[in-house]
């Protein structure tokens, strides 16, 4: 008897929780250049070809926890109320996503959150890779917000005021101080940053 779906996908995606945890550990431990996948294999107890299956390079191997994220600036448009402008629902967004200091905003203090992002900033490889899913986002918030270049430039501008908001944050942090303790700030430059989008 074969077992259900909803099972076999709930293996599956622990399994590759599994594999993305052994990774990361080993990354924040060694450096990401220093761990190779036979490494990471053999952490998580698999075979090379099946790590493969999961994750098709190295790089997503960290990056696997950006996906979450991925597209969601056009979900909050799409998703937004009647009447309520785009860059108001996405300023909206990311306050929330402060007040609940989600890594995304950079405004989150925890070690392994301020270690991982510098793995990720610091690592040219994985920077490039992070580059290449911003531009899908782009691609997919100038989609939900219209047609045509100006679509494109709103699209680009947004998530450039996100990206320079949330490496600001980051880098109060990691230079030291408490998510608590920059919070009023990180509000106040999103309020800002949003009502120059406007």
């Amino acid at each position: 008897m074969s077992e259900p779906t909803g099972l076999r996908a709930r293996k599956k995606e622990r399994t590759r929780d599994a594999i993305g945890d052994a990774a990361v550990a080993l990354f924040l431990e060694h450096g990401f250049d220093r761990v190779s996948v036979s490494d990471i294999a053999a952490a998580a107890e698999i075979s090379k070809p099946t790590l493969f299956r999961y994750f098709p390079t190295k790089e997503d191997l960290v990056l696997h926890r950006f996906a979450d994220h991925q597209g969601e600036a056009a979900r909050v448009v799409r998703d937004r109320g009647p009447g309520t402008e785009p860059v108001t629902a996405l300023h909206r967004h990311f306050r929330f996503g402060l007040d609940r200091n989600d890594p995304v905003t950079g405004l989150n203090d925890h070690p392994e959150v301020v270690a991982f992002h510098r793995l990720v900033f610091t690592t040219p490889s994985l920077a490039g890779r992070l580059t290449r899913y911003q531009l899908e986002d782009e691609e997919s918030l100038a989609d939900a917000l219209g047609t045509g270049v100006r679509a494109r430039l709103r699209a680009a501008q947004v998530l450039a005021v996100q990206r320079v908001l949330a490496r600001t944050n980051w880098q109060k942090i990691a230079d030291g101080r408490s998510a608590d303790d920059v919070h009023p700030e990180a509000v106040a430059d999103a309020d800002l940053a949003f009502d120059q989008l406007r």
